[in-house]
């Protein structure tokens, strides 16, 4: 280990190097090194002794990845006992940059050996031991152990359990392992908890003692240990110092004044008091045995804090974070019985002095107006416009809280009363009975309407029209009681109190915007009869010029996103076509900023208006295309948003179009549809040939330059349909789909960003391709070799897309169930010349490896996943079994003997998540008959046994496909009387939903069961299963084989050999004598 260490240190160095050269040299090198079983001790020896911090960290960094990666590959690579130790024990005595680094190397190994494996007995001992002598607590000046960092050690041990660690079980009893941690650790550390909060709030001036900052940033680390322990779990041990500890955080709460709080000398503190947030509301959410006593300690720390509110334009992002906190954790006590009795005499006061002032238009609101219109977007008048990035935690601003918190108010019941005006007779005990009012009704409507609307005379920053904005936004909260009133209760709360500021003049920009965002959210709880009234506000809204200088892009965003709900509300204007005339020339004629969201209009205003739109859409296009066009860049640079959004606009309307027509089979093949298709497919070529060759042919044939690969989904989508639109070679000419499918395939084979949504349509698009392929099958240009735009060399199209299909098949598990499917459509093309044999070999090497080794990862645990990955096999199996087996052999001992296994098990009965369509099931039985011959011709160690489950699992599938054949032919048969029944069925199931009491409060009981079968369906969707439905898969020449009649020689031939010791289960032999008779005889004989 001493000659690895200048080694590693001198390669880490390099890699801090400018130069490109010496830094792939330096990674390369220690990825070499990284086999040497001594390297992880000698990596971390570097990064607690190394030269310098630079050095250090990039030490701490690449043992990080090493460790993530040496786990999940190879857990036995270290020694994992030494290593550990010495990690634990340089973790307590590095520096703070490189602790922060190390913390996560060390957190990979706490989560394998303690909290998954259980085995590291010492950890906890040793621990509290080095937490009684560290620095700080011991005050021993000589201490070697620093306490922050052993509390840091003990805040990574506890992250893992902030989570279940078995989500699937209801009742899942806390983990030994956390038992043990809160009985030797946090219950003695609550005493140092106590003390440590005397010390820090004896101090009268933060910003600048360093002992204060210690304390504090210890009672911080302590306050995240509990966090991470009660959040799901709750320790029995812990219950007596739960009280306590909220006392103590109380304290530190009281001592804050958030409007004259620094971040930057009271950064800390201001740490400490939103984490002491987040514990309250996480104790209240699921603890409430526990903090039932401490509620009315609890309200009251949160009132002071969300009485701040007031001034909130003056606070920074933290300080508003915490008053959020604080709004929050009202509005999860006021749940909760005991809460609920407690706050709701002060409703009127809360209202008053805390939610509304949250509410009110501020300057720090018309300063973002005006600085960063999206982020105030963002912010305040969120929609489906815009895609939320960056830091989650920015979108929870004091705002929305307080909405959050007047809609749980506004729902809450309010006392009961009893009608005065009538007198219940003996016997009717339907008369007198008391209702409750909501406090919707009796307090909050109440409360904003005394707020006027402003006047013609009111500016923009005036009192009224402060406060008309926090009514707006207190009426956006409100949805769900709005929902449990009569539509005409809402229309005339909207008629009267939101609509007449459209008819103002001049506009106010902050209030239109927010109204227009009120109308958004409002949409659902609307009658139809007021659509139209709606609508119209929203139109002069969408086109209202600036006023007194302010920008009106908010303004405009914001009518779009409101007509988008109101569109998605099945509201359809009559003046459709206008509107997106209207639409198309503001993006043609507008700034490209607002070109965005109005695109993403045109798209919805496509869709809800299919029936109507869909015969002008071939008019439309070229104006659609024309306004895209004119912002793609000139080189090969990203896309700006704007033509993302065009992209997007333009497929959901190639969707549209396509839909139209399957719902008028009959008029599918007249002259003006081919003539509209046509059409609309010239327009989309002629995009994507200035999208993706105009802009590379300035390019020097030398260079590398590469495309970005912007909107593939969506571009795939055009070029789907263009493909689709293709009849003849002269329209594959004309279109120019040669040059586009070589770029298209270049892109897709450089394709890293495997997301689910961003992958469907190109799967789509592999299946017309060869689907064009089939029908253009004199075309050569699908394996013809061109150069490549990104590394310049030659490969033909069908290179590109193996790629992509090969490495689909190793990712998420739609994209897997995707991949193979293609597989199956790529491998059946006719017509593969002999010159590109051995390319088609290739093909069926790759496939046949990335299917394996995906199948390797998960053959531990059956999953729906198995199906399609041997199944892929089974078809490369078939066409070239010799290049199978040395693929499957090569790839690991005995390999072959794996993969019969696992398509044995999928294809016996017994199997869960085994065949279902008629095409997957003649593939697996086609393929096990060959694989039974190839037993029988060359025999192997423990053939006999693979033998006869090959066999038995041969008898039950090929069983199973004329069951499901004749499943099939049933439901072709009857599939319209079913579909009447189903439509009937599922209004009953309507009807009795709707009839269902949804009053009732949900139980502890019943937030756990929920909560395990969430957790239940969710793992069934990472492991694929949900995707395990009928698959139909192309069979190619091989549909053509007489199944019955090659199984019925197989086992005529060799009966002798599969049929003794009986094979087959009697169950399983009299279903093959009653379907097929001509087994009779050798049944019969064995």
């Amino acid at each position: 280990m001493e000659t690895l260490i200048p080694e590693i240190s001198r390669l880490l160095n390099d890699t801090l190097s400018s130069e490109k050269a010496l830094i792939a040299s330096a990674t390369d090198a220690l990825d070499h090194l990284s086999r040497h079983p001594d390297f992880p001790l000698a990596l971390l020896a570097v990064a607690t002794g190394g030269d310098s911090q630079g050095l250090r960290v990039a030490a701490a960094a690449y043992l990080k990845n090493f460790i993530r990666r040496s786990t999940d590959e190879n857990p036995s690579l270290v020694d994992r006992q030494k290593f550990r130790n010495q990690l634990a024990q340089a973790l307590l005595q590095a520096e703070p940059a490189v602790l922060k680094v190390l913390v996560e190397a060390f957190r990979c190994v706490v989560v394998k050996d303690f909290v998954k494996d259980n085995s590291w007995p010492e950890l906890v001992p040793e621990l509290r031991s080095v937490i009684q002598s560290s620095n700080l607590i011991s005050q021993a000046k000589n201490s070697q152990w620093s306490t922050v960092s052993a509390l840091t050690m003990l805040q990574t041990i506890l992250r893992p359990f902030q989570y279940f660690l078995n989500p699937k079980i209801q009742n899942e009893s806390v983990p030994v392992q956390l038992e043990i941690i809160a009985k030797d650790i946090l219950v003695p550390l609550q005493v140092i908890f106590h003390d440590f909060v005397d010390k820090a709030l004896s101090f009268h001036d933060p910003c600048k003692d360093q002992s204060q900052r210690e304390f504090e940033q210890i009672i911080l680390i302590i306050c995240k240990c509990m966090y991470f322990t009660v959040r799901s779990y709750m320790p029995p041990v812990l219950g007596p110092i739960i009280p306590p500890f909220c006392h103590d955080l109380f304290r530190v709460l009281d001592s804050l004044n958030l409007d004259s709080a620094s971040e930057d000398g009271s950064l800390l503190r201001l740490k400490i008091a939103k984490r002491g947030m987040i514990v309250f509301s996480a104790l209240v959410t699921r603890h409430r045995k526990i903090i039932d006593r401490l509620i009315p300690s609890l309200v009251e720390c949160a009132f002071k804090i969300a009485k701040q509110s007031s001034n909130i334009s003056s606070v920074g992002y933290l300080q508003e974070r915490i008053i959020s906190l604080a709004f929050d954790v009202i509005s999860h006590v006021l749940e909760s019985g005991p809460g609920w009795r407690f706050i709701s005499p002060h409703f009127s006061s809360l209202l008053d002095s805390a939610i509304f002032p949250a509410l009110m238009l501020n300057q720090k609101d018309i300063l973002e107006w005006e600085e960063d219109a999206e982020e105030y977007l963002r912010k305040n008048l969120p929609s489906d416009l815009e895609e939320i990035s960056g830091l989650a935690e920015d979108l929870f601003t004091a705002r929305k809280s307080a909405i959050n918190l007047l809609g749980v108010i506004a729902m809450s019941k309010g006392p009961r009363s009893t009608s005065s005006t009538s007198k219940r007779k003996k016997g009717d005990k339907s008369k007198g009975k008391q209702q409750e009012s909501s406090i919707g009704e009796l307090l909050v409507i109440p409360f904003l309407s005394k707020f006027h609307m402003p006047s013609h005379a009111d500016k923009s920053t005036s009192k009224a029209v402060l406060n008309y904005y926090g009514v707006l936004m207190a009426y956006g909260g409100l949805q769900d009681f709005l929902r449990e009133r009569s539509s005409e209760y809402t229309a005339t709360l909207i008629r009267n109190r939101v609509l007449p500021l459209y008819s103002s003049c001049p506009f106010i920009p902050y209030l239109i915007a927010t109204a227009n965002w009120l109308l958004g959210e409002l949409a659902p709880c609307l009658p139809q009869a007021m659509s139209s009234d709606v609508y119209d506000s929203l139109i002069k809204a969408l086109i209202m010029p600036e006023t007194n200088g302010i920008n009106c892009y908010p303004v405009h965003a914001s009518a779009a996103g409101a007509m988008i709900g109101l569109l998605e509300n099945e509201y359809v204007p009559p003046d459709l076509l206008s509107l997106l005339q209207v639409i198309v020339n503001r993006i043609t004629n507008g700034d490209e900023d607002e070109s965005s969201f109005l695109f993403h209009l045109l798209g919805t205003a496509v869709e809800s208006g299919q029936n109507i739109i869909s015969a002008h859409i071939p008019v439309l296009i070229s104006s659609i295309v024309g306004a895209v066009a004119k912002h793609l860049p000139p080189t090969p640079d990203p896309w700006p948003q704007v033509v993302e959004q065009g992209f997007a606009a333009l497929a959901a309307i190639a969707k549209t179009w396509e839909a139209s027509i399957a719902d008028e089979d009959e008029e599918h093949d007249d002259k003006e549809w081919q003539s509209g298709q046509s059409s609309i497919a010239r327009s989309f070529s002629s995009l994507l040939q200035q999208a993706w060759i105009m802009p590379m042919e300035p390019i020097d044939a030398e260079g590398s330059t590469s495309l970005p690969p912007s909107c593939l989904d969506d571009a795939s989508t055009l070029l789907g349909l263009i493909l689709r639109s293709a009849t003849n070679e002269d329209e594959v000419k004309e279109l120019r789909i040669p040059e586009l499918l070589a770029v298209w395939s270049d892109l897709i084979a450089d394709w890293h960003a495997w997301e689910e949504m961003e992958d469907l349509a190109v799967f789509d698009c592999i299946h017309e391709v060869a689907n064009l392929q089939r029908r253009c099958d004199s075309m050569n240009f699908f394996v013809g070799r061109i150069a490549s735009h990104t590394s310049g060399l030659e490969h033909s199209i069908i290179e590109g897309i193996s790629t992509f299909v090969t490495k689909g098949i190793t990712e998420y598990p739609s994209a897997t169930w995707r991949a193979c499917l293609c597989v199956h459509s790529l491998l059946h093309i006719p017509h593969f010349s002999f010159l590109t044999e051995g390319v088609k070999q290739s093909f069926v090497s790759s496939f046949t490896q990335a299917a394996f080794s995906h199948f390797k990862i998960l053959r531990n645990k059956p999953t729906g996943l198995w199906k399609p990955l041997l199944l892929v096999i089974s078809l490369c199996y078939l066409m070239y079994p010799q290049n199978v087996e040395q693929v499957l052999e090569k790839d690991e001992d005995d390999g072959f003997m794996t993969f019969i296994c696992g398509l044995v098990h999928i294809s016996s009965s017994s199997f869960d998540s085994g065949l279902s369509s008629a095409s997957e099931t003649k593939l697996a039985v086609i393929t096990l008959g060959k694989l039974v011959e190839r037993i029988l011709a060359f025999p192997f160690k423990n053939g006999e046994k693979v033998l006869k489950d090959c066999f038995l699992s041969l008898m039950e599938a090929f069983l199973y496909l004329k069951e499901v054949k004749e499943k099939e032919e049933e439901e072709e048969d009857g599939a319209e009387s079913e579909d009447v029944d189903a439509q009937s069925s599922d209004e009953e199931i309507s009807d009795d939903e709707d009839s269902e009491d949804d009053d009732q409060e949900e139980t502890h009981e019943e937030f756990l069961d929920r909560y395990a079968r969430a957790a239940d369906e969710l793992s069934e969707l990472a492991e694929g299963d949900i995707e395990n439905g009928v698959q139909d898969i192309e069979l190619g020449s091989f549909d053509d084989i007489d199944v019955r009649e090659a199984i019925f020689l197989l086992t005529k031939q060799h009966h002798q050999v599969l049929l003794k010791d009986q094979a087959l289960p009697l169950g399983v032999i009299e279903q093959l004598l009653n379907a097929y008779p001509e087994y009779t005889l050798f049944l019969q004989v064995h």
